[in-house]
């Protein structure tokens, strides 16, 4: 009786804490769910609305009940791929300062992340000031802090619920999406300040395909991605997600299909870009959050809050081929400087791992407290700077010995980070995912 009664604890305990962008409950083994209807008339209230009744800098709170998701066993490993095989040229040639080039002809090894490995910026960023901007979806601000000091230098109202703060395709402004104020606040990286706001229906994240001529926003509570032209954010097209949680993706190699989690039912959906279209599906389980393409373009990477831990996933057969185990609430991703290994966030087991992308196996993991949520690299690549959600604070790790360098109170509910400029010649969307 007694182990049962602490097994029950500590079912509940994880329910307690799995909150906004990755909930769920199990029971005996139980789905427990709580259905979304999509339709034209918005929902009543929103389940990534954090009641934070601390301070700004703690954990305060008690975070919403479930929604759906079953604990998925581990699935065998298969042996992971070497690196850099020929495919026809995919991904543009170096552009200008904001544009796209022609594809390129001739046949050459793909590295998706092979404009993002030296600490060289665009020129479109020249003279840019580095800052770290945090979207706190708590009390609705933007806080913006200098790099060199570890110091915020400023705090400034959004909207409803921020969650990310994107850099627009060209580098030349970001955009923090405000959920629940149905809006994109518009922030000048020269000035650090906000200058506009664009009215958007449900801007859960944001993402722009690699050729620069569409904006995807992810309205989550919706189920829907809704494309529109980038330049003039006129719509394009709805499409309808079946499946209730989409939130976090990533392009393949020629940005042909758009790869993207629906958290709250366990499926990784396959998008036509072009067609704007569901074409595919994979069936991952539990809370899939985060979504990052391998260097080679060869694999996605997809982050597993409720299985805590990475599934792999082959974009052709839409079928997971290996899962890796890493910590409690596996939840971010970002890639080394010199796009060798993948960060990963475990959000409810205060650490990160660090998975190599040639074996496809964790190489180690690193304590660093708090709740890691989302992950920058540095310019330099020596430091990650890692939002802490249920903390109300930011984290600087150096990536030589994953010891903690600072830690930076900011407010409730630090999600998004985004350390901009950062190297690439565009950014395909979310936090800053360069190419």
């Amino acid at each position: 009786m007694r182990m049962a009664a602490r097994q029950l604890a500590g079912t509940l305990a994880l329910a307690a804490v799995l909150g906004a962008c990755g909930q769920g409950v199990v029971s005996d083994g139980q789905e427990v769910s709580t259905e979304r209807t999509p339709g034209p008339a918005r929902p009543p209230g929103n389940p990534r609305i954090q009641p934070f009744s601390g301070p700004a800098g703690g954990l305060g709170g008690e975070f919403l009940p479930a929604i759906a998701g079953r604990m998925a066993g581990e699935r065998p490993a298969v042996a992971g791929a070497a690196l850099g095989p020929r495919l026809p040229g995919l991904g543009p040639v170096e552009p200008g300062p904001s544009g796209f080039a022609a594809v390129a002809a001739e046949e050459r090894p793909v590295n998706v992340y092979a404009h993002t490995m030296r600490p060289e910026l665009s020129p479109a960023v020249a003279g840019m000031p580095e800052r770290a901007y945090v979207p706190n979806s708590g009390d609705g601000t933007v806080s913006v802090i200098d790099p060199k000091t570890f110091k915020v230098i400023d705090r400034f109202p959004s909207g409803n619920v921020p969650h990310h703060v994107t850099p627009s395709w060209d580098l030349t402004e970001l955009d923090a999406n405000n959920t629940e104020s149905n809006t994109f606040t518009v922030i000048d990286p020269r000035s650090g300040k906000a200058v506009r706001q664009i009215p958007v229906d449900d801007p859960y994240n944001l993402y722009f395909t690699p050729d620069g001529t569409k904006a995807i926003v992810v309205a989550e509570r919706y189920q829907r991605l809704d494309f529109y032209e980038r330049q003039t954010w006129k719509m394009i097209k709805s499409v309808s997600i079946p499946w209730p949680g989409v939130d976090h993706g990533d392009f393949t190699a020629d940005g042909r299909y758009f790869v993207a989690s629906t958290e709250f039912s366990g499926q990784v959906v396959k998008v036509d870009t072009e067609a704007m279209e569901v074409v595919g599906r994979a069936t991952v389980g539990s809370l899939p959050i985060d979504v990052k393409v391998s260097p080679d373009g060869k694999v996605f990477y997809v982050a597993n809050q409720g299985r805590h831990g990475v599934s792999i996933v082959d974009p052709e057969t839409m079928t997971e081929i290996v899962f890796l185990k890493t910590g409690t609430g596996a939840h971010g991703f970002n890639a080394s400087r010199d796009a060798t290994v993948l960060y990963v966030s475990n959000r409810l087991d205060g650490s990160i791992s660090v998975i190599d992308f040639a074996t496809r196996q964790v190489r180690g993991t690193w304590k660093v407290g708090g709740s890691p949520d989302m992950i920058q690299v540095s310019t330099d690549g020596s430091q990650l700077w890692v939002s802490n959600r249920y903390h109300g604070s930011v984290s600087v790790v150096d990536t030589s010995s994953g010891k903690v360098i600072t830690t930076i109170p900011t407010g409730a509910g630090a999600h998004g980070v985004s350390l901009f400029p950062q190297p690439g010649r565009y950014n395909v969307g979310h936090n800053g995912v360069y190419r």
